[in-house]
């Protein structure tokens, strides 16, 4: 049994590593199918990747590093040669989100998310903090190996450190969620998630592709979302949102059209990160809410059967009550 248990655990590590691989080069070849150019360099305006690593180091722990890793180093190879910055490349973009885990763990991060302050940590450590490594490492390589100029440092900087955080911030939790589903919603919730489903897949299209800024269509749908369905309904929305924004920034119309392409990244970028923070926070907070509101019904509930056993104990069985005076009342 020893040895079978030693064997075993190997092939199960080497099973996930090329598992997180996949799935990472997945999702890097998914991010690649629509950029942006600034500054004469390309970048993505949500890198799916880094938010893939992140859910994967807190799902299985710190051993999925070196699946991040070869996935990095896949997708860096599919656009180029191999030459040595390639796998400083690889190292920053394993080390970012490497650094995100810790210190998610380090603050008492909840997968669940069912706490405000496990949003805020996501938001602020996990996804604006962490990503300034890769961003810094693979901006100032381009810079070091004179494939971009030193003057356009800090636009293509801002970009891929968006594009990094936005990846965590928009699929970390849906991946997070899917993780931690255990059951199905009940039927009756299914009419109105369904209504809801409708309503989106009409307004969001409109907003995202009219020449009229609709864009603000979408938060009333994120909020309807998150008061009824928590952290499901409301990334999901956020999710789709920010792919169909993505798809008319890069094609240039809706919104979008007849602007140089900076303004196009600050835009595209603004709407994602609001909506992303509006749709984490608000759900979490409203959690929240409803987890405590959970506990302090418990709470009375416990305490209303402690009165009624103890009312109950203050009459023997058997034995009939005394009057005020503590004397057994006459029999007549």
């Amino acid at each position: 049994m020893v040895g079978t248990s030693e064997l075993r655990r190997p092939a199960v590590l080497a099973m996930e590593t090329v598992a997180v691989a996949a799935c990472y080069y997945a999702a890097g070849r998914l991010g690649l199918l629509r950029e942006l150019v600034v500054e004469g360099a390309v970048f993505t305006p949500i890198w799916p990747p880094s938010g893939v690593a992140v859910a994967c180091l807190l799902i299985l722990g710190i051993r999925a590093w070196a699946g991040i890793a070869l996935g990095a180093f896949l997708v860096i190879m599919s656009l180029t040669s191999l030459r040595p910055f390639v796998l400083i490349n690889m190292v920053g973009n394993t080390a970012a989100p490497v650094l995100a885990y810790l210190m998610l763990r380090r603050v008492g991060f909840r997968s669940d998310l069912a706490r405000l302050r496990d949003g805020l940590s996501l938001v602020f450590l996990g996804a604006l903090t962490a990503m300034l490594l890769s961003s810094t490492i693979g901006v100032g390589l381009l810079v070091v190996t004179d494939r971009l100029a030193t003057d356009s440092f800090w636009p293509v900087w801002l970009a891929w450190w968006v594009g990094d955080a936005m990846g965590v911030l928009l699929v970390t939790p849906v991946l997070l969620l899917l993780h931690n589903l255990r059951s199905p919603p009940p039927l009756v919730r299914w009419k109105e998630a369904t209504g809801l489903a409708l309503i989106t897949l009409a307004l969001v299209p409109l907003a995202t592709r009219s020449h009229v800024s609709l864009l603000f269509l979408v938060y009333p749908l994120l909020i309807w979302a998150a008061l009824r369905f928590q952290l499901a309904g409301s990334m999901l929305c956020a999710l789709l949102a920010s792919v169909l924004a993505t798809l008319s920034a890069t094609d240039e119309v809706g919104p979008f059209a007849e602007l140089t392409r900076i303004e196009v990244m600050v835009k595209l970028q603004a709407f994602n990160g609001t909506m992303a923070l509006t749709a984490l926070l608000l759900s979490a907070v409203i959690t929240e809410q409803r987890n405590t509101r959970r506990s302090v019904e418990r709470a009375c509930q416990e305490l209303a059967e402690v009165l009624e056993h103890l009312t109950a104990g203050d009459t023997p069985h058997g034995r009939p009550p005394k009057d005020p005076d503590g004397f057994p009342p006459l029999e007549r």
